[in-house]
Formats: structure tokens, C-alpha cells, sequence
């Protein structure tokens, strides 16, 4: 826990003495023994004054933490509630029917992913299954995506392959990927509403590969989605080999602790008991109303003093360990889809959000760290460390490469902070299934913090539904124009707005020059650079 003793603002820390600087670490360090778990800010722009002036906001939102946990309705624009924190601790939950159906599907998950590590479960001609296709967009492929970087062991479990995009030449290398072992292929499918486009057409064109290679795809599909979904309906009426459950009160950038994590984790040999339960431990620590005794509480003070409560300094996360190399894509999505609101709750304008980007140290920092020292100061860095080596990594010619990385972390940090740059570290005795957990609940219980002290829902994406809807309306006027063109008439761009009644030229010009490129029907006859002369026409067939 964090020490009692004066705090010294971090103005005043470049003029500090050891003995300063050591008092001002030791009072601001947070620490759990059961977790082995280290959180420092003394680095950030924190002063002894701010626990006593942030005391009553912290209390609204610890509060309002509660509620959410207690089973308010917390995203109001949508009129949901959000139980992300129960998934690890279903006792918490607002209900005892909610309980048993998160316990129920914990054990579900277990037994089908025990079941075909152990060949149980077969496909229909009674392959063992060795590789699996995750086909989900944001949280339901970032949070796969960074449970496979960081657990799987070769020769355990199986191989997962990633489709996370639309992209032709993406879909086309993956299906590819698992061409030799196709037959022994999970699929998994993952869409709350089952309508999402891009897991929707990523299914479509899977189902085709399969298909195409005279194999069966209900006895190698699988979906996660909620009950009652068009993906629902669809599994359960084709007989998918298995549903799982995404329930309407869980978000995707908050799934990973529920079967959109799970699943990966057991398919290849992870301990998702572990995993949970250091959640669940970070969830604890995280619950004590003390701004002090709060790790979640001392981050989210940390980024509203940096960036002045208003997104102003951008989060650089760094952490030194290979397999959290995806970590900061992860938090990407989970802080700027939750935090990035155009207004507040009261429909204030307010355009808050902190932006989010990072890779893995110390390789990656030479790209960046430059610019961080000695150009513009709109950043903090979050170091993320992990003290335990591997013991089968030894000395060769009186070089550890462990206390290498730890030397450039700590050259680094002190590098960042000599050229007054504002950086927290988080540390980890070892990294497994249990401090991965507990980092996942930290960060999200910050941002559930944040959002309470800038006052926004953290839990709606109005900027990625309004994303989605313009996504459908240039799809709707490609079919439109299809359509029209369908007569074999050559027509400019603005002939064919005008008998559209469009006031999208610039739309149609981009929708017809990618037709053009790929359609042997449709050709641009004329200058590209002068497009308003341009003649279209269509092949009639």
C-alpha cells in the first residue's frame, strides 16, 4: 500500500535530492503482495494536495462504480447494464439467474475446450482439431489476439489463426494459412448481433472456403453471440457444433473476461481459473474507496492531472516483454472507444478522449523514444515490467539478457524523467495467467473511473455506430447506382447524382473507380485527374 508522508509536486522533483526523490517515490508507490503487483507514479504530475482537493470527485465516482456493479443502468443512452466486473466474480452479480449463467458458461467453455484438446470433440470424418479460425472484429479479436501473443507454447494446444478485417488480400493469406489443415479446423464466429458486416462477410466467405473443400461447416463452427441474435438463430437451425454466450450487458472492449477470452484461452492450454481470479483480486483492490489505497484511482488521477482533464497529453504504453507486445492495441480500443466522447452526459460538447499508442521495449522504443525525450511534451509514458526470467535463458559471456531489458527500462525511465517527462510504471513479480488478468482489470477500472470524473459514458460508441450507418448508406447508393447503370447508358458523374437525386458526387466517383478496377462490366472513359468529364458506362449482360 502506498506510505504515509509529505508528497512533493513534481514541479519541484528535478530539483529534488536523493533523499527527496526517494520520500516522494516511497509516498507515492502502491503495492499488493498477493498480486506481486507495483504501481509508481511518483513521476507524474501529482502533488500531496490533489488526494485532499480530488476526495469528494472520487467519492461521486466510486460511488457511481457501485451502482454499476450493484446492476444500475450505467450506458444509459442504450439503456443497458454493465457487468463486465461480474464475469470474474458471478457472486457480485445483481441477480442469482445472472450468477448461474456466468458460472454455467465458465464450465461449458472449460468442458468443450478440455473436450477437444483431449479429442472428444472431432469433426465429422473424426479429425482431431489442431488449429482454430477466430473470426471477430475489435475486443472480439484484440482480446484473443492478446490472450494467444501472451500464453500460447508451442506443441501446446492449438494454433489460432486471426480474421479481423474485410480486406480481400487479408481474407484471402488467412483461409490460405489454414489450406493444409483444413480438416482439422475449429471456426469460431464472434458478433453480439450477429449483423455486424465485417465478422458477418468474414463468416460468409469462410463458410465458402469450407464449402468449396468439400467439408462440412456445422461440425467445425462455432459462435459466440447473444441469445436471440441473427448468428444465434443461424447456429442453432444449422446445428452449429456450439454456442457460446455473449451477454447484452458485456461490451466488446470489456469481453476479454467472458467467453470472447475464455474460449482462446482454453483451446490453447491456459488456465482461465488463474486468469480470473487475478481479475477478480484486482477487482478488490480497485473497490477501496481511497484515492491512496486505490491503484485504478491513483491512474485515473494520474491521467486527468497530466492531460488537465481533458485528453491533453497522449498515453504511450511501453511495455518490456514480447508477449504484451499487443497490449497497447488492446488498451487502445478499450481507453479510446470508452473515453473518446464527443459530449458529456449532460449533452455538453465536450470531444474528450486520450489517445493511446505504444509498442513493446526496448526494441521498439528506438522508434519513438527520441521524439519522447526531446521533442514535444504531450505525452506520459506507462512502463510496464515484469521482474521474472525465464530460468532456461542463462549468462553467456557475463551477459543476462533479463537485466539488460531492465537496464534499458530503468535508462529509459530516467532519461524520460531528466528531460521532464511525465512516466508511471507498472510492475509484475512473473507474468501469467493471474497478473494478466489483474492488468486487464486495472486498466479497466481506470477507465470506468475517468469517465466518471470527466463525466462521460464510457460504455456507448455513438462515433462507431455513426461510422457504421455512413458504411451502409455508400453501400445502399453502390446498389443504386448498379442499378441504374444496369440500362447500358453512358453517363458523367454528375448525370448519374442528378438521377439519383444525390448530393454525393465525390461518393459516386470512388464507388465507380473501384468498380472500374475490379469489374470487367464498368469502364472510365477519360482524364482521371479532370473527373468531372469522366463517361461511365456498364456492360449490359
Amino acid at each position: 500500500m502506498t506510505n504515509p508522508g509529505l508528497i512533493m509536486p513534481l514541479t519541484e522533483f528535478y530539483q529534488m535530492n536523493n533523499i527527496d526523490k526517494w520520500n516522494r517515490y516511497c509516498d507515492l508507490l502502491f503495492s499488493d503482495d498477493y498480486l506481486g503487483f507495483w504501481l509508481d507514479i511518483s513521476r507524474m504530475d501529482i502533488d500531496e494536495f490533489d488526494f485532499e482537493k480530488f476526495k469528494d470527485t472520487f467519492e461521486n465516482a466510486f460511488t457511481a462504480i457501485e451502482k454499476l456493479e450493484n446492476g444500475s443502468i450505467a450506458n444509459i443512452d442504450e439503456n443497458r447494464k454493465v457487468g463486465h466486473y461480474w464475469l470474474r466474480n458471478p457472486k457480485i452479480a445483481p441477480s442469482q439467474e445472472i450468477a448461474e449463467s456466468i458460472t454455467h458458461e465458465i464450465e461449458c467453455i472449460s468442458r468443450f475446450g478440455q473436450d477437444i484438446l483431449n479429442s472428444k470433440i472431432k469433426d465429422e470424418n473424426g479429425n482431431k482439431f489442431t488449429d482454430v479460425f477466430w473470426i471477430g472484429i475489435g475486443g472480439s479479436g484484440l482480446g484473443p489476439l492478446l490472450i494467444k501473443e501472451s500464453f500460447k507454447k508451442e506443441s501446446i494446444g492449438l494454433n489460432i489463426h486471426f480474421l479481423d478485417n474485410v480486406d480481400p488480400d487479408g481474407i484471402s493469406q488467412r483461409l490460405n494459412s489454414v489450406r493444409p489443415n483444413l480438416e482439422s479446423t475449429l471456426f469460431v464466429v464472434v458478433s453480439k448481433s450477429g449483423g455486424t458486416p465485417e465478422p458477418q462477410i468474414g463468416m460468409e466467405q469462410a463458410i465458402k472456403f469450407v464449402e468449396d473443400n468439400k467439408l462440412t461447416w456445422k461440425s467445425r463452427a462455432v459462435a459466440i453471440t447473444s441469445k436471440g441474435s441473427k448468428l444465434y438463430e443461424l447456429a442453432i437451425n444449422e446445428n452449429w457444433l456450439n454456442i457460446f454466450d455473449l451477454p447484452d450487458w458485456v461490451g466488446g472492449r470489456t469481453s476479454i473476461t467472458g467467453a470472447v477470452g475464455l474460449l482462446p484461452a482454453v483451446l490453447i492450454g491456459a488456465d482461465i481459473n488463474k486468469f480470473l481470479q487475478g481479475a477478480s483480486h484486482m477487482d478488490e483492490l480497485t473497490r477501496v474507496k481511497d484515492i491512496k489505497n486505490n491503484p485504478s484511482a491513483l491512474l485515473s488521477l494520474a491521467w486527468f492531472k497530466s492531460g488537465n482533464g481533458k485528453g491533453l497529453r497522449d498515453m504511450v504504453v511501453l511495455p518490456y516483454r514480447d508477449r504484451l507486445e499487443v497490449f497497447s492495441r488492446y488498451l487502445q480500443q478499450l481507453v479510446m472507444e470508452s473515453l473518446g466522447k464527443k459530449l458529456d452526459r449532460d449533452y455538453n460538447q465536450v470531444n474528450q478522449g486520450i489517445a493511446v499508442y505504444g509498442n513493446k521495449g526496448s526494441t521498439d522504443q528506438h522508434a519513438y523514444v527520441q521524439q519522447l525525450r526531446d521533442g514535444v511534451d504531450n505525452f506520459f509514458v506507462n512502463f510496464i515490467e515484469i521482474l521474472h526470467d525465464p530460468s532456461e535463458i542463462v549468462e553467456v559471456n557475463n551477459k543476462r539478457p533479463g537485466e539488460y531489458l531492465s537496464g534499458f527500462l530503468q535508462g529509459t525511465r530516467s532519461a524520460l524523467t531528466e528531460g521532464g517527462r511525465q512516466n508511471l510504471t507498472i510492475t509484475f513479480k512473473s507474468f501469467d495467467e493471474f497478473s494478466l488478468g489483474a492488468l486487464i482489470a486495472l486498466f479497466e477500472r481506470a477507465v470506468s473511473l475517468y469517465a466518471e470524473l470527466i463525466n462521460v459514458n464510457a460504455y456507448n460508441q455513438p462515433g462507431v455506430e455513426a461510422g457504421k450507418k455512413a458504411a451502409t448508406n455508400i453501400i445502399n447508393l453502390q446498389k443504386e447506382i448498379e442499378k441504374l447503370m444496369d440500362d447500358g447508358k453512358q453517363r458523367t458523374l454528375n448525370e448519374i447524382n442528378d438521377a439519383l437525386s444525390t448530393d454525393s458526387t465525390e461518393s459516386i466517383y470512388l464507388i465507380l473507380r473501384k468498380l472500374s478496377e475490379n469489374s470487367d462490366h464498368y469502364s472510365m472513359i477519360g482524364n482521371q485527374s479532370n473527373p468531372d468529364k469522366l463517361i461511365i458506362s456498364k456492360t449490359r449482360f
